[in-house]
Order: C-alpha cells, then sequence, then structure tokens
C-alpha cells in the first residue's frame, strides 16, 4: 500500500523553530503534511489525541515535561516519532537502544529528509514495531539486563533482552550478536554502534569484540591476554582494552 502523505504534528517549545521545521517540511519533504503543533508536553497530549497523526516530531525536553511523558500520556495511539534534541548521552543512548529516528540540533536538511524517508518506509511496510513503548520501557527499568535492544537485520528487526546477550563480534559493515540460546543475529550496524548504546555490563576487549562480562568465566594473562566465556568461547584482549576489561571486574 502507497503511502500518498503522512500526517504529522510538531511538539516543540520554541516558535521559531517550528517555524523552521515547517518550511523544511514543505520544501524538502512534501509527503508529510502538518496538522497541528504544541509547545508544550500538555499541548502535545491534547493534540496528538485530536489529531492522532502518524508521525510526531518531538522535542526531548520542553516546559511541564519531556518527550518520555508524552509518550506515556499516549499509550493508546500508535505514530511513529522523530525526535528532536540537543546532545544529550543520556538520550541518544536511549533512542539508540530502541533503534528510534531523531535528528540532532541544529537540523540537518539531509538527516531530515533521510529520518522522513524511513518513517516512509516503515508506514509502506506496515511493520507494527512500537519503539515508542520500548523507549517508556527502557526508561523505567533501571537494571540494564532487562531493557530491550533493537536489533535491525537484513530481514527486518530482532528485539532481544541486552541479558541475553553473550558477545558482539564486528563482521565488516555488520555485526554479528551471539545469544544465550546459542543464536546468531548478523545486525546492520558497525560495532562502534554497539560500543556506544550498551552499558555495563558490555566492555569492549578488542577492535572486534564485546563482551558482557556477565558470561566471563576466567581472564588468562598476556600481552593483552584473553577471556573465556560461560559457553567455552575464548575472546582475545588486546593490549589497549585490557585495563578497561579488569575495571570491570573491580
Amino acid at each position: 500500500m502507497q503511502v500518498q502523505s503522512i500526517t504529522a504534528v510538531i511538539v516543540e517549545d520554541e516558535t521559531a523553530a517550528i517555524t523552521a521545521l515547517h518550511n523544511y517540511l514543505l520544501k524538502f519533504c512534501p509527503q508529510v503534511v502538518v496538522k497541528g503543533t504544541a509547545q508544550n508536553c500538555r499541548e502535545a497530549v491534547q493534540v496528538l489525541h485530536e489529531v492522532q497523526p502518524q508521525l510526531v516530531f518531538l522535542d526531548v525536553e520542553m516546559p511541564f515535561g519531556n518527550a518520555f511523558d508524552v509518550l506515556d500520556q499516549c499509550r493508546d495511539l500508535r505514530f511513529e516519532t522523530i525526535f528532536v534534541t540537543a546532545f544529550s548521552e543520556y538520550s541518544l543512548k536511549a533512542l539508540n537502544q530502541s533503534a528510534a529516528y531523531y535528528l540532532l540540533k541544529p537540523l540537518s536538511i539531509e538527516e531530515l529528509i533521510l529520518a522522513v524517508n524511513k518513517v516512509q518506509q516503515q508506514l509502506q511496510q506496515q511493520q507494527q514495531i512500537n519503539r515508542n513503548q520500548i523507549i517508556l520501557d527502557n526508561a523505567k527499568e533501571g537494571r540494564p539486563e532487562k531493557q530491550h535492544v533493537i536489533l535491525p537485520t537484513l530481514d527486518g528487526f530482532d528485539v532481544v533482552k541486552m541479558g541475553d546477550i553473550v558477545r558482539l563480534k564486528g563482521n565488516g559493515n555488520f555485526t554479528d550478536v551471539y545469544l544465550q540460546d546459542g543464536a546468531r543475529k548478523m545486525v546492520c550496524r558497525f560495532l562502534k554502534h554497539f560500543t556506544e548504546i550498551l552499558p555495563h555490563p558490555f566492555v569492549r576487549v578488542h577492535k572486534s569484540h564485546i563482551v558482557n562480562t556477565h558470561f566471563v568465566k576466567s581472564y588468562h594473562k598476556g600481552a593483552g591476554g584473553y577471556v573465556v566465556l560461560n559457553d567455552g568461547t575464548e575472546v582475545e584482549v588486546s593490549p589497549a582494552y585490557k585495563e578497561q576489561l579488569l575495571l570491570a571486574f573491580q
């Protein structure tokens, strides 16, 4: 089914930013039809329920709450979200873990077009993945092993608990993710992506390897040494990453 147009709402606390984004959309993403705007959390919840858009451009920080508060109060709605945010390590990690679409301020037209095209593709394929719900659940779950991460694959995506990931291995433009049940997922992301989004107990031990230290059975000394995991796998530790591995066990 072709999506001829995408109904949207812009949630942003600055009037000038709303105007700028609206103008960008008119010029560069004409398939997006803005049906409403809001400048704080309270207005956003009301407008989203009135319009019920397919897409929301959602500022992460705003008066009377933030993006997570808006999503929490709109659990009954289904829409794709493109987050708009100033750089924040916490927010970017949360968004990346859920494979969310986001734009950094100041906005890049190229990134805007790319994000809108990805949303349009999702709507055309009718992929039923509720990123908003995963973001909320992760934000409320303090234990990393209970949080979920979305793994984009060649066939679509997989949603897995972080605690089920044993190790990750770089594979060119992809990353092989090994799970506790023995499954291996080939994910369409560089290993560096996971270095940035996976919290402790994940530690990079080599340019090609990240391990979940909860599955490390032993460490053997050497120039860098190597670790043995619970399943018997041996993973080399390079000298450059040895110290951060040992720190993880102190």
